[in-house]
């Protein structure tokens, strides 16, 4: 893979690592807006193909499964080949089995069967934008740039959610399915574009002193127990927010009573919420060098937020929508603004040279919530109510706070 020259190598780094992050944001989004906008859908996935709650989570879970399976390759590829081969590997492929989906996965001719395989592939390769884009951002940027930028390349998960949020209700109720997977293509097509034109290797030695700076031994992050406790604790803090990302369509709908606009108005403020909220933490992280602190202290406002929401719920909110909407909308964004600091850290903690593996640890950790959370909340509603799937969601999220590091000694 070709690199910048040496010569002038700090202008053309300055001037250049804002492609390069441009590119990172695009390419998450375009997966994202797969990800987490084909469940905004989920009520229109249910009556167009005649799904039961046990069918729905399971179409939604496929996703999930397929990241979950694929992630730790697709990091070690990364940081064996470099970023541009998979995320260009990884982009064309997602558009062109996205375009595939459009023609042989809709309803009334795909069968539940087909759709769950449709869907696990899809995860199984959109999913290699991760490691690949955070291992560019995290190779072009300085030490105390990376709260901020990687912050920012993950403002392009909720980024993506919420034209996913906007647009794919809207497609899947009025043009069907054919629509908006056709649609999710043409993303992913431009994205991989993007990537072709400005996505490089930074100066041959730009990064290469940082990598080695939190361990000497230059070890693998698969063989350090702190690695694996910390991506454990990101698994398991994404739970409640894939409570959220997966059926608040549906407690919307069921519960509230919402139409179309209204279910795309709430799940576009949550995503955009969750972007203001990721920058502004990358922001003041790297400003107090409190990355350790500020997880843990995410720990308890999430699960005091959705104990809230479910608390809200018991009480009969629902006959208030637009309050209902709002305690909703605070545990979304609650739960989704610590993304781009726990990256940042993890990737820290392993160095640089290991970014493609250990975040490619992380969103397996995270797709594993992803597949077995909408499962779960399934089985929750068929015994219990929406109050004990907030409830649950909110007390998982205390499960992360032992995990995360606490802040290390002087």
């Amino acid at each position: 893979m070709a690199t910048l020259p040496l010569s002038n190598a700090p202008t053309l780094r300055a001037a250049h690592r804002w492609k390069v992050l441009g590119v990172g944001v695009a390419a998450n989004a375009s997966f994202s807006a797969a990800a987490t906008g084909i469940p905004t859908t989920a009520v229109w996935l249910r009556s167009g193909y005649h799904l039961d709650n046990g069918g729905l989570g399971l179409v939604l879970g496929a996703l999930g499964l397929g990241v979950a399976v694929s992630e730790l390759p697709w990091g070690v590829l990364t940081d064996r080949w470099g970023d541009r081969p998979v995320l260009l590997t990884g982009l064309f492929a997602t558009a062109a089995t996205l375009l595939a989906m459009s023609v042989l996965a809709t309803p009334p001719a795909a069968t539940l069967g087909f759709l769950v395989f449709a869907m696990c592939l899809l995860g199984l390769l959109g999913v290699s934008v991760n490691g690949s884009s955070g291992r560019a951002v995290m190779s072009w940027f300085a030490e105390n740039e990376r709260g901020l930028a990687m912050s920012i390349r993950q403002t392009a998960v909720p980024l993506g959610g919420g034209i996913g949020a906007a647009l794919l209700p809207w497609l899947a109720s009025t043009h069907g399915f054919t629509a908006v997977f056709g649609a999710l293509a043409a993303m992913c097509a431009v994205s991989g574009a993007f990537a072709w034109r400005w996505l490089r290797e930074p100066p041959v030695a730009a990064h290469r002193p940082a990598a080695l700076l939190t361990d000497p031994a230059n070890r693998s992050p698969l063989r350090r127990p702190c690695i694996w406790r910390m991506v454990t604790g990101i698994g398991v803090l994404c739970v409640p927010q894939f409570a959220v990302l997966t059926f608040a369509t549906v407690f919307l709908h069921d519960a509230g009573g919402f139409g179309v606009t209204a279910i795309s108005a709430t799940m576009g403020a949550i995503q955009l919420g969750a972007m203001v909220m990721r920058v502004a933490s990358g922001r003041l992280t790297d400003r107090h060098g409190n990355r350790r602190a500020y997880l843990r202290a995410s720990t308890l406002v999430a699960s005091a937020s959705f104990v809230a929401l479910a608390a809200a719920t018991a009480f009969g909110v629902a006959r208030a929508p637009v309050l209902l909407a709002a305690i909703l909308v605070l545990a979304g964004v609650c739960v989704s603004a610590w993304h781009g600091v726990a990256y940042t850290e993890l990737a820290t903690l392993a160095g640089t040279a290991h970014a493609g593996t250990v975040l490619g640890m992380a969103n397996t950790a995270v797709y594993v919530g992803f597949f077995l959370t909408p499962l779960a909340i399934a089985q929750v509603l068929s015994f219990g109510s929406w109050t004990t799937v907030w409830l649950v969601a909110g007390l998982s999220a205390l499960f992360a706070l032992p995990l995360f590091p606490r802040r290390a000694r002087p």
